[in-house]
């Protein structure tokens, strides 16, 4: 379990400080929406940040996001069974398919972003910025993943030998307010 609280801290962590990407990016649009209407001026530059930061925020949030099982789920069918069979579900389908995914696009991933490093690749729009930033997200993205993952079977196995109870990986809230009520608790806790 040791491990399993250092991948979710860590994922935790990462998740806090790219919040704040999705804030600049609304930003960066916005203003940039001013300028170009008010003054007829605009950049592909920054056109590209605001797509670097949606992309950081989807790849690096994602893993948080399996961590505090919001991913998208087919309830109307495994809701009907016990807890001990989605969770059996849950961890067939953490080896089937999470694990194997992630890894196939973690190992093409990663010669993918460090070819665009090694070239310093840059946008091919006039005015556009470096790639490699969000090429490099693809790898490490989808290594935070299979951590998450990771984390996420330890935390099955020991519900399933009676060592943890399913708080620490089921969806707590249901509706909007449950929600955010459970975003304050665990701002709170962590």
């Amino acid at each position: 379990m040791a491990i399993s609280r250092a991948i979710d801290g860590l994922n935790d962590r990462i998740a806090s400080v790219v919040a704040w990407g999705l804030l600049a990016a609304v930003l960066i649009c916005a203003v940039n929406a001013l300028i170009r209407y008010s003054f007829n001026l605009s950049s592909n530059a920054w056109l590209e940040i605001q797509w670097y930061l949606f992309a950081a925020v989807f790849m690096l949030a994602a893993p948080h996001t399996l961590r505090r099982d919001e991913h998208v789920r087919i309830d109307v069918v495994v809701g009907r069974f016990s807890r001990r069979t989605q969770v059996w579900i849950d961890l067939i389908c953490f080896f089937l398919f999470l694990l194997p995914v992630c890894s196939v696009i973690l190992y093409y991933g990663i010669p993918f972003g460090l070819e665009s490093l090694r070239s310093a690749e840059m946008s091919s729009n006039a005015g556009g910025l470096i790639v490699w930033p969000a090429k490099i997200l693809v790898p490490v993205g989808f290594a935070l993943m299979i951590l998450q993952g990771f984390s996420e079977i330890i935390k099955r196995i020991e519900y399933l030998r009676g060592r943890l109870h399913e708080s620490a990986f089921v969806k707590q809230a249901h509706g909007p307010q449950q929600e955010i009520e459970a975003i304050k608790q665990a701002n709170r806790i962590d």
